[in-house]
């Protein structure tokens, strides 16, 4: 017995790359199921992905908004004009 007859016919079944003008099709074991667990496994890892993406990102958002805030009440009363500078004119 020779080694390629044992490694042709080591299972039934897997003779595909032998045959001649037989094309078969499977599909992957990733295909099957493409969104398999997407809401069970998913939507709770973005969530917890965007809450740990907020954490670490709101607090500069809100102190950026403080400043900017009150640097704009500050330039808004720069553009005022002082009555007193004015209340020796008739």
């Amino acid at each position: 017995m020779r080694l390629t007859s044992l490694l042709r016919g080591q299972e039934f079944g897997k003779i595909e790359d032998k045959v001649r003008g037989l094309v078969t099709y499977r599909i992957s074991p990733y295909e099957q199921r493409a969104f398999a667990g997407a809401i069970s496994e998913g939507l709770p890892n973005c969530a917890k992905r965007i809450g740990n993406v907020l954490v670490t990102v709101v607090p500069y958002f809100i102190v950026s908004y403080f400043i900017y805030s009150e640097v704009e009440k500050a330039y808004q009363k720069t553009l005022r004009k002082n009555p007193d500078d004015y209340k020796d004119d008739k």
